[in-house]
């Protein structure tokens, strides 16, 4: 089944309420963010103040000299939060499967929606409809098969857009594209592709893969992929966002430290695949140790950079866990939950020097291996030590 991954994003948000607020500004240049004869930044303008070449996050003063007779607010986040609310109330009345980006944007995936609401291009225009109607602000939607191409397609005319990617005009609009509309490219990455020769996201396409993963490391793979307008993300929801974790209850209690160890290995193997997955990496590594009198034991530390490799994810796993002694006894219960979650595109703007290169080839192993799985099943290829795990557990 195709995914329908909807992205909505509320069009000049802050400035929008603001003159839903107060009618006298509408038709007028409002800057939100405060006091231009203060040190501050726009956090957001209305598009009559966007004429005059006001942006967000310039600097109030820089506002003010292109836009005097601008309209400059205070920020109050209370009734944005409020107002944010009452969209995603409407957004929740046609999937569960919403991931909030911010107060003014949202993933919402309606693959399972269109059995019951229809077609998803219909449900995208109900809910635009709905949100102008019963809120009085208007929004702009992407509808794609992708995270990736829904939120692009959300940006590329707005106000009031609405633009639906398919997987058979997704290359043709993606072809001559600048690169910098890549999600997740800023102007750091996005110099080092120009300085490639890469201007476009066609050029990146058909760039050859091993060149830009031996500049950019994981960045120029994922960026490769997002060229072909490829992106496998799951739209996450705030619950399953906090933490990605597994734990294993055993039938008969056990001291067996080799069968302990052995089961971390299989836990950090699969907690580190689902992160992959949903594209995350995590700081916080945590292990949880139950008893056999179900008294429950967590031990957690943070590193000082995130991960999605098991070989990391274990290691610190069973520092942990012998740090604890294994509960002092026999365990029943053994798990790992890995939290403290970086966002993806903070990860990727932020490109700054090329990664280790056995940092690069372990992530390319990983990557190699999960499309061997996903293909072929869980058991076409695994390490020893869970293939005897499993033995052992059967027998």
């Amino acid at each position: 089944m195709e995914r329908k991954i909807l992205h909505l994003d509320m069009d000049a948000f802050y400035a929008a309420v603001e003159q839903l607020d107060n009618p006298v500004y509408r038709g007028k240049p409002v800057i939100v963010g405060g006091d231009p004869s203060r040190r501050g930044v726009v956090s957001t303008c209305s598009y009559e103040a966007r004429r005059f070449g006001v942006r967000s996050a310039m600097p109030l003063q820089e506002a003010f000299r292109r836009c005097p007779q601008g309209i400059f607010l205070p920020v109050r986040a209370k009734r944005y939060a409020e107002v944010s609310r009452q969209i995603m109330g409407i957004l929740a009345e046609y999937s569960p499967l919403i991931e909030p980006l911010s107060l003014d944007e949202a993933f919402l995936d309606l693959t399972g929606s269109e059995v019951i609401f229809g077609p998803a291009v219909e449900i995208g225009k109900t809910i635009v409809r709905r949100i102008e109607e019963e809120i009085g602000l208007t929004a702009s939607v992407g509808i794609a098969p992708n995270k990736f191409l829904a939120k692009l397609g959300s940006d590329l005319r707005k106000p009031k857009g609405f633009v639906v990617i398919t997987p058979e005009n997704a290359l043709e609009l993606l072809e001559d594209l600048p690169v910098g509309k890549l999600w997740g490219v800023g102007k750091r990455t996005e110099a080092v592709l120009l300085q490639m020769g890469i201007r476009t996201i066609g050029m990146l396409r058909r760039y050859p893969l091993e060149k830009l993963i031996e500049r950019l490391g994981e960045v120029g793979a994922h960026l490769h992929q997002l060229a072909h307008g490829r992106d496998d993300r799951l739209v996450v929801t705030d619950e399953t966002a906090k933490s990605i974790g597994h734990e294993m209850t055993f039938q008969t209690d056990t001291d067996d430290r080799e069968f302990l160890t052995g089961v971390l290995l299989c836990l950090a193997d699969q907690v580190a695949r689902r992160l992959r997955q949903h594209r995350l990496k995590g700081r916080v590594i945590t292990v949880k140790i139950r008893d056999r009198a179900f008294k429950t034991m967590t031990r957690q530390t943070t590193l000082e950079q995130p991960t999605d490799f098991e070989e990391t994810i274990y290691q610190v796993a069973l520092g942990l866990a012998t740090q604890a002694e294994w509960g002092g006894g026999k365990v029943r219960l053994l798990g790992i939950t890995v939290s403290g979650f970086e966002d993806p595109q903070i990860q990727l703007s932020l490109f700054a020097e090329p990664e280790d290169p056995a940092v690069i080839q372990l992530d390319k192993l990983h990557r190699t291996v999960d499309q061997l799985k996903n293909k072929f099943g869980e058991r076409v290829i695994t390490k020893g030590t869970i293939i005897h795990m499993n033995k052992l557990m059967k027998d």
